[in-house]
């Protein structure tokens, strides 16, 4: 008897929705080149779609498990899906961001850009689909076929403007190291399906993850999978040193799909991460915790710096978003630390505050990519070298990029700051470790976090002050800047409302995130469901205990509204009109040009000359004699000519042996069987 609309489970809502995105996605092949009816009605549409996903995902935050399985794939290979607490939680940001990214989307697409409009549509919606399905998959064969889905559409986003080579490039390498993760998340799963050797198998039903749940794994098969896990998955996050991939691609993607990808697609890693740590995997040994916690410092201390010396506005945030995945995994291996010597109280207090910085940086940097679109379509340039002053042409997107930039550099009252300050609470809390050398680790991982948040502040004063701030460096590009239109202002301005209320509601957010703690580690930040609302005041944020430490986002808020209004008050009321105002002398230079203002290089210098040994770089130094001197400095990364440029040298080596065996000569090739068999009888002989 078909079940009735009350009576479907939230799994079947998403299930329908899912569908629906294939469906809008699928509808772009009818009109392929129209581009009204793709942006003006598939994207809104599928902007309603993330919404509802939202929606459902929320609903489902501590309810009980729920699970589907779907009649496709291959023979005695069912689909198994499960919604959980985890898996809701990174649905609900999946659905929150697509909704503002996609209808931004709707407003930002142009004709002649790459791919058709409704084949681009087609794509994209089978990318929100199918991370919608890895979010959902409770089996290994599930989860690949939607992780290959969200891999190929993706390098088919990226590579939208297939024409330049630069693009063509940078979508190949993307694809390489995201099959190099997948098979070594393949391998993972494998690992934790037939590691056990505990008893009797259950045939096709061992690739479920529910056969994996009940498992039991040794030490060494268990740091095989998450090992192997971890190398995967981080691959996919961008994680050092498999990272290489994400400052070309997201400078090369359109940007709506570099915002999905950063703030959406990099988070299914973190999720697949906490799956097998967390829940496939019961008992981390406390070498995991230091070994993810080493590799996050490592990515978020050179993301910064990296972000530090860019001039180009999209590899400064690729850049800003391998400090941020770094952060995350700081957060994860403190988690496993803890709970590896039962400090339950404390992995979920780290564990919160990665989970909290997954939401916020879903946030702001979909944000920021987005502004960044803006000002690329406005001015045709992403160079920071060549913009300047656009606070004048585009003031919507300048304010609503400031709230980004507040977020990211980890400011209060904004969300970025509630998380860092959650992580560096779960450092400060840290008692005396059962073991000496994680002791001394962890003041020093401290200090990493606190460089990092500095550097990443610094960073995102240099992205706003050059793009938008002082007088255009060149009038042809200020002149024919304009403002975003109100389909993209409608997809920033809901983006920056999150901004807000993740940074202005942390208590709140707290209250859903222990549903997700207490399902992985059977702990919260707040021991029951209900503890928060007894004893703590929904204004005081105390993750530990008000005495030592608490943060009152709205009460600062206040603070800062009544000190800017009355210093404005008494400005203009005391003080306009009793001084008289003549020219300033600046400096000797009364008529300043856009020459004498900082440029990023030049902003970024200090950073360069302090961290020098993290670059490798290259510089073309002027002399007297030169009738044009030009200086230029080069920044690579160290990791292209240690690990990837001798790797594809010897794969060049290896493949021109094998040309040089592939002669094309019968003769060749039975000379080739011969001496094959003579050393195989000489082998037998033996």
């Amino acid at each position: 008897m078909p079940l009735s609309i009350h009576e479907l489970l939230s799994i079947d809502w998403l299930i329908a929705l899912v569908v629906a995105w294939l469906v809008i996605g699928l509808a772009g092949l009818l009109a392929p080149r129209n581009l009204s009816f793709v942006g003006k009605t598939l994207y809104p549409l599928g902007a309603l779609v993330g919404l509802a996903v939202a929606l459902v995902a929320f609903h489902a935050l501590g309810e009980t498990a729920e699970i589907a399985v779907l009649p496709m794939g291959l023979p005695d290979l069912p689909f198994h899906l499960r919604l959980d607490s985890l898996s809701a939680i990174f649905l609900l940001l999946l659905g929150a961001a697509a909704a503002g990214i996609s209808i931004y989307a709707s407003g930002y697409l142009r004709k002649g850009e790459g791919t058709a409009p409704g084949l681009q549509s087609l794509q994209y919606h089978i990318f929100l689909a199918s991370m919608a399905l890895v979010l959902l998959a409770d089996d290994a064969y599930a989860f690949m076929v939607a992780w290959e889905s969200m891999a190929l559409s993706s390098f088919f986003l990226v590579t939208s403007d297939h024409r330049k080579p630069d693009i063509r490039r940078a979508g190949y390498l993307y694809l390489l190291i995201a099959h190099i993760g997948a098979i070594s998340i393949l391998l993972s799963f494998g690992v934790l399906q037939s590691s056990a050797g505990l008893g009797a198998t259950q045939g096709a039903a061992d690739y479920t993850f529910s056969h994996m749940r009940a498992t039991g794994h040794d030490a060494f098969w268990a740091s095989a999978a998450f090992g192997l896990a971890l190398l995967g998955f981080g691959a996919k996050a961008g994680l050092l040193p498999l990272h290489v991939w994400l400052p070309e691609a997201h400078p090369a993607a359109p940007s709506p799909v570099s915002a999905m990808m950063s703030g959406v697609m990099l988070k299914t890693a973190i999720y697949g991460v906490l799956r097998v740590s967390f829940d496939l995997l019961h008992h981390p040994l406390w070498w995991w915790g230091v070994a993810v916690l080493a590799l996050g410092l490592a990515s978020a201390l050179f993301g910064a710096v990296f972000s530090a010396v860019q001039s180009d506005m999209k590899r400064l945030l690729a850049y800003s978003s391998i400090e941020n995945i770094g952060l995350l995994f700081v957060g994860i291996g403190l988690a496993l630390t803890f709970q590896s010597f039962g400090m339950l109280t404390l992995a979920a207090l780290a564990l919160t505050a990665m989970l909290y910085h997954c939401l916020n940086h879903a946030a702001f940097k979909s944000l920021l990519f987005l502004c960044t679109g803006s000002v690329l379509h406005a001015t045709r340039e992403r160079s920071l070298g060549k913009l300047g002053g656009l606070i004048h042409p585009m003031p919507w997107v300048a304010w609503l990029a400031l709230l980004g930039v507040i977020a990211s550099a980890g400011l209060p009252p904004l969300n970025g700051f509630v998380s860092e300050w959650l992580l560096l609470q779960a450092f400060l809390f840290t008692p005396n470790l059962p073991h000496s050398y994680i002791n001394m680790l962890i003041p020093v991982a401290a200090a990493a976090v606190a460089l990092t948040a500095a550097l990443a502040g610094y960073v995102m004063v240099k992205f706003f002050a050059i793009v938008f701030l002082g007088q255009a460096r060149e009038e042809s590009i200020s002149q024919h800047a304009h403002d975003a239109g109100w389909l993209e202002r409608a997809g920033l301005v809901w983006l920056a409302a999150l901004c807000v209320l993740l940074g202005l509601f942390p208590v709140f957010v707290i209250e859903k995130l222990d549903f997700v703690t207490r399902t992985l580690l059977g702990a919260g930040v707040y021991e029951t469901a209900g503890d928060a609302a007894h004893t703590q005041n929904w204004l005081l944020l105390a993750p530990i205990s008000a005495d030592r430490a608490s943060y009152e986002p709205l009460v600062f808020l206040l603070m800062i509204t009544a000190v800017v209004a009355a210093t404005f008050f008494i400005v203009r009321r005391f003080w306009h009109g009793r001084l008289r105002r003549s020219a300033a002398w600046d400096c000797g230079f009364p008529l300043q040009t856009a020459r004498m203002q900082d440029t990023a290089e030049g902003f970024s210098q200090p950073l360069r000359q302090v961290f020098e040994p993290f670059y490798r770089l290259t510089r073309d130094l002027p002399t007297s004699f030169d009738k044009a001197p030009l200086y230029r400095v080069v920044v690579e990364d160290h990791f292209w000519y240690w690990l990837y440029l001798p790797v594809a040298r010897a794969s060049e080596f290896g493949a021109r042996m094998v040309a040089f065996l592939q002669q094309g000569r019968i003769s060749i090739y039975l000379l080739y069987s011969f001496l094959t068999l003579v050393v195989l009888l000489f082998l037998v002989r033996g």
